[in-house]
């Protein structure tokens, strides 16, 4: 039997190279938590599949391009979606442009991941996890596209603390992996403003922000 090839390994599911249908994909199997009861297990496993693939069709059906979903097997805890075998990401492309001197380049990529975000939540959809690492950049000619991965944290809400917290995960992301560039956040929250105009999600986004700031204090 040929080993899997591990993509990633986190503490609640493994990414690897597998096929469906013939298809090379990539496929997501979510642990067994042993911890729990079996039965409990599988019920939150199942909610979580469940969730991720509702987040994705509502992706897609608001413009946001995503991983294509292509089975579900809840009996092996398996999502299989698309593969993206040319994209790397928008972490290791920020990193290529520093070393290349293209800054410039990071102007053009702001814009779109401020967009995208915007339109998350003028959805109503929160990712959960907003991190250069959960975002690719998939080559074309003469351009790429910004696809939106990971939806394990994701879920449906028009709370705009909610959406505050996505953009400040997202802020902390930046200045911790990208520390260097301390104005790429502003640089994408000019751009969502643009899309998702909210001055109340914008509010609760510096409340959250200044008690963020507040636990770092006091320690």
């Amino acid at each position: 039997m040929t080993t899997p090839q591990i993509i990633k390994q986190g503490a609640e599911a493994k990414l690897y190279i597998g096929k469906y249908n013939e298809k090379r994909c990539l496929v997501k199997e979510r642990f067994v938590k042993t911890y729990r009861l079996t039965e409990i297990d599988k019920t939150l496993t199942k909610a979580r599949i469940k969730a991720e693939q509702k987040t994705t069709k509502r992706c897609e059906n608001a413009g946001i391009l995503v991983p294509k979903v292509y089975n579900v097997d809840f009996n092996e805890r398996k999502v299989y979606m698309e593969y993206f075998d040319k994209a790397m990401t928008v972490k290791e492309f920020i990193v290529q442009v520093q070393k290349e001197k293209k800054l410039e380049e990071l102007d053009m990529l702001m814009k779109r991941i401020g967009e995208v975000i915007g339109k998350f939540h003028a959805n109503n959809i929160i990712h959960g996890d907003l991190t250069t690492s959960n975002m690719l950049i998939n080559p074309k000619e003469n351009d790429y596209d910004l696809i939106m991965i990971d939806f394990g944290l994701s879920s449906f809400s028009t709370s705009h603390e909610d959406k505050g917290v996505d953009l400040y995960v997202l802020e902390r992301a930046l200045l911790s992996t990208h520390s260097d560039l301390p104005d790429l956040f502003n640089s994408i929250l000019k751009h969502y403003k643009d899309i998702n105009p909210s001055t109340e999600t914008i509010r609760k986004f510096e409340e959250v922000r200044a008690r963020g700031r507040k636990r770092t204090m006091i320690g």
